[in-house]
């Protein structure tokens, strides 16, 4: 996953919990880099017709964001619950951040193998909390 699909992804989770636009602060603050890039990044994406970007309403996905959006979820909740539940990687949120960057799909689709994905993914990815839904963290929920 390239950092245009980290945009993406992150396009299509403030889309998905405030019911709109992505605007470009929560975009900032999701992705922690700072507004002015978020703008620059947007601004390539709309020019590969990816999202749509209305100044001062915020950004919103076209059909093919959407889909490369979702592959790229889908890629970091493949991720996330290769490091929780499998590894059992206590930072496994942190871990699967740093990794979406430089995971490709050979490799997503090897880890896929053995988390055994439900077919809702990447509908199981709860954007508020932040994790797919379907984590197993008795270990790590307990001990917090």
């Amino acid at each position: 996953m390239n950092t245009a699909d980290q945009y993406l992804k992150a396009i299509y989770l403030v889309q998905r919990m405030n019911d709109g636009p992505a605007a470009t602060g929560a975009l900032a603050d999701m992705l922690d880099v700072s507004p002015a890039s978020v703008n620059e990044m947007v601004g390539k994406l709309e020019e590969r017709g990816l999202v749509d970007h209305e100044k001062y309403k915020g950004a919103k996905l076209t059909d093919e964001g959407i889909l490369r959006a979702e592959d790229a979820l889908q890629t970091y909740c493949i991720i996330e619950r290769f490091l929780a539940n499998v590894l059992e990687v206590e930072n496994f949120r942190e871990e699967a951040h740093a990794l979406e960057a430089v995971i490709d799909d050979t490799v997503a689709d090897r880890l896929d193998t053995i988390i055994d994905r439900r077919s809702e993914c990447p509908d199981c990815f709860d954007a508020e909390a932040d994790k797919c839904c379907h984590l197993e963290l008795e270990v790590s929920e307990t001990a917090d």
